[in-house]
């Protein structure tokens, strides 16, 4: 890294779904040997928003851990006397260089060469159809099987960064924005497809259990039968949330309260601050939103995925998108770009039928929320679907009968699923924007210019984006 040119480092940012970072990247020539120069000071400096800031500094403190022991242990293996042979031979020194042997691939990942008719449908620009995309799977998973010498469960950065070499070299692949998500799904299912005739390896049972699957945990195999009875245990008891420990008291404790009609919001409250630091690391980890919300059921509640989302930001998103509404609704509805769209006729033909100034004000804010793809030339399809089916998996809305007073319904989908049912557009678009955040997805590109106006409100930077 240390040897990285300033286009290295914009890369390596944007494998780790950090592209917002690298205009000011490259206006401050940050190469890779100022990047780990880097002190706390500086970062605050450089890079505005506390998520970045943290994700950051993890990223640069653990490449300088590895590369010191690395070192480290180099030089005991390269100066130790055969007094000490567990030195050269231990399980950590083995442990050791296996990680680093996968982070050396990881940070110079070259795609595989597929086969010709492959190759000839990707000349072409041509989107794959569904056998084709199997096909392309097929050889990634190989590809990647090759390079971890056989292992059959990548990590997630590992995932990250094949997804993103197969999307920067085909980027037409990236269908709606939502190509990384589908062809990172796609991939594990895959590996998950190879090892499903392999359950009754030693090596998957033992990975079932390290990382809390049910099966691995229930399952017992002949290398756990044939070991004494307190390495049957440590087997057992791998998994992160331990049966009985107070992570796991609270969890539970959260999922009966969520079923329950009258709720406790004060112990929900507190219960959520003890939880936040797992919820993150799974967010983090790129763990399945299923299973985030199986644990933390409440993050359907919109109160608290606006308080999620001032607990990383600060920021109180529901009154700053109440203030954005109100001050820019008549400029957009008066933007000529807009005057002929089917929401704003649907809007005029509308507020004839009604004289309170409520109705009508609430009316014209509905109006100016769903327009604001448009008056950027974003993609509304990604932003919110009027009396339409959802079709996206990104964050999106799902609107019916936007101005009728007594029967409009406003939704928030992600992967498709419902995540919360919301009372009016202010509470919708608050929420479409805190589950971005909250929930770690990066944003589709042909909708980054209408999020980057919201966002720059919400976060009060000096220059705000403008209304074109």
């Amino acid at each position: 890294m240390e040897n990285w040119s300033v286009d290295q480092v914009c890369n390596w940012l944007r494998q780790r779904n950090l592209g917002e970072l690298v205009p000011k990247f490259r206006e401050e020539e940050i190469s890779g040997a100022a990047l780990l120069a880097l002190n706390d000071r500086m970062v605050q400096q450089l890079v505005k928003k506390i998520g970045h800031q943290a994700v950051l500094m993890d990223l640069i403190n653990k490449y300088q851990q590895q590369k010191s022991g690395l070192e480290s242990l180099t030089c005991c293996y390269e100066t130790a006397s055969p007094k000490f042979p567990e030195v050269i031979s231990g399980k950590n020194l083995k442990s050791f260089f296996a990680r680093y042997k996968t982070l050396q691939w990881t940070s110079s990942y070259a795609l595989p060469d597929f086969p010709y008719d492959v190759k000839c449908i990707l000349a072409e620009k041509k989107c794959p159809d569904h056998s084709m995309r199997i096909r392309i799977i097929e050889f990634l998973q190989a590809d990647m099987t090759k390079y971890l010498e056989g292992s059959l469960y990548p990590n997630s950065q590992q995932y990250n960064i094949v997804v993103n070499a197969l999307l920067q070299a085909y980027p037409f692949l990236d269908e709606d924005g939502n190509g990384f998500l589908l062809w990172k799904r796609a991939l594990k299912d895959r590996f998950k497809y190879v090892r499903r005739p392999i359950e009754d390896d030693e090596q998957v049972l033992r990975n079932k259990c390290k990382f809390g699957h049910r099966r691995g945990q229930t399952r017992k195999s002949s290398f756990a039968e044939n070991k004494p009875d307190d390495v049957q245990v440590q087997v057992e008891e791998e998994p992160v949330h331990r049966e009985g420990s107070a992570m796991d008291v609270h969890i539970k404790w959260l999922k009966q309260e969520y079923m329950k009609t009258q709720r406790n919001w004060k112990e929900v409250d507190d219960r959520m601050n003890v939880t936040i630091e797992i919820r993150r690391k799974m967010i983090s980890n790129k763990a399945p939103l299923k299973d985030i919300l199986r644990l933390f059921p409440f993050l359907r509640c919109p109160y608290q995925l606006f308080r999620e989302f001032q607990l990383l930001t600060h920021m109180d998103i529901y009154k700053k998108t109440v203030e954005i509404l109100e001050i820019y609704s008549e400029n957009i509805l008066s933007l000529y770009v807009v005057r002929n769209n089917p929401i704003n006729i649907m809007l005029q033909e509308n507020l004839k039928r009604h004289t309170e100034e409520d109705i009508l004000k609430y009316m014209k804010m509905t109006a100016a929320c769903l327009l604001l793809p448009d008056v950027f030339g974003d993609d509304s399809s990604l932003f919110a679907a009027v009396n339409e089916e959802v079709k996206v998996v990104t964050p999106v809305l799902e609107v019916k009968n936007p101005f009728n007073v007594n029967s409009c319904e406003f939704t928030l989908y992600v992967e498709r699923e419902e995540l919360a049912q919301l009372d009016d557009c202010t509470m919708a678009l608050a929420a479409l924007v805190a589950a971005f955040h909250v929930f770690d997805i990066p944003c589709p590109k042909r909708i980054h210019r209408t999020l980057n106006f919201l966002e720059s409100l919400v976060f009060e930077v000096r220059s705000p984006a403008s209304l074109p």
